[in-house]
């Protein structure tokens, strides 16, 4: 993870991508609602508001604001940029198929984990995030798959920008005990989230190494703690898992 700090960060660029993610995060606001969610002048948030409109980034509608599609444009050209994308893909729905659970993969970007491709088998959950979407890497098993796979000093870096939120009374607590998780996975090959994200729900991952065995993404299978087996070691999801990722790595190697 490269630490770049801005020397002279731009207020007016910081403002704008405030007001955007806002604006996601209200699903649409009127400017009054705006400015009081950002503790901003509503002179300040309508000039910024006229801006993006003009550039065709927000619509209008009675008043409301939202963001567009044209960040979708922004959004699928960064997903292709990805090489992982299209070399996954198929193995990532294939999996899907095969297990009827839900199947995501993960790469890692400024210190948190965003979902580049998820699949549905016909068992599969309904969760809290989609394709995009950002979580933190301590508590899911994608993100201790990535996480093992890096130098300690940059999980420390990643640690020290993210620090480590509690998301259930299951989730790591501290640095000492994700170490020694990520030391049992680098054994394994395998890492587990046992309801640390999200209550009732378990999953099992694998990292999808490089030629220097340092992760580049991770694939998992997600399903509620009761389809799981007693032993997730045990079941064949980790044995289709590695299959798959050898498979990518291969595809991405020589491609």
């Amino acid at each position: 993870m490269d630490d770049v700090t801005a020397k002279n960060p731009v207020k007016a660029t910081q403002t704008a991508f405030q007001i955007i993610e806002a604006l996601q995060e209200l699903d649409g606001a009127r400017i009054t609602e705006l400015a009081s969610y950002l503790h901003k002048s509503k002179g300040s948030v309508h000039n910024h508001l006229s801006t993006l409109y003009e550039m065709g980034y927000v619509t209008k509608t009675d008043n409301t604001y939202r963001i567009s599609l044209l960040f979708l444009k922004h959004g699928m050209y960064a997903r292709q940029r990805q090489p992982l994308f299209e070399k996954a893909r198929p193995e990532v729905e294939a999996l899907a198929e095969e297990t009827g659970e839900l199947v995501n993969l993960l790469v890692e970007e400024h210190g948190k984990g965003i979902y580049l491709h998820r699949a549905t088998g016909e068992n599969a959950v309904n969760v809290d995030a989609q394709v995009g979407t950002q979580v933190h890497l301590h508590n899911t098993a994608l993100g201790k798959a990535i996480l093992a796979y890096y130098p300690e000093s940059r999980v420390e870096a990643i640690l020290d920008r993210h620090d480590m939120p509690q998301t259930t009374d299951r989730t790591i607590g501290t640095r000492s005990e994700l170490f020694d998780q990520l030391e049992t996975v680098r054994e394994r090959g395998v890492a587990f989230d046992d309801e640390e994200r999200l209550p009732g729900l378990q999953c099992v991952a694998v990292p999808i190494l490089n030629d220097r065995d340092l992760a580049k993404g991770a694939l998992s299978v997600s399903a509620p703690t009761r389809r799981m087996a007693n032993d997730p070691l045990e079941s064949e999801i980790p044995t289709l898992l590695k299959d798959a990722a050898n498979v990518i790595n291969l595809n991405v190697t020589y491609a």
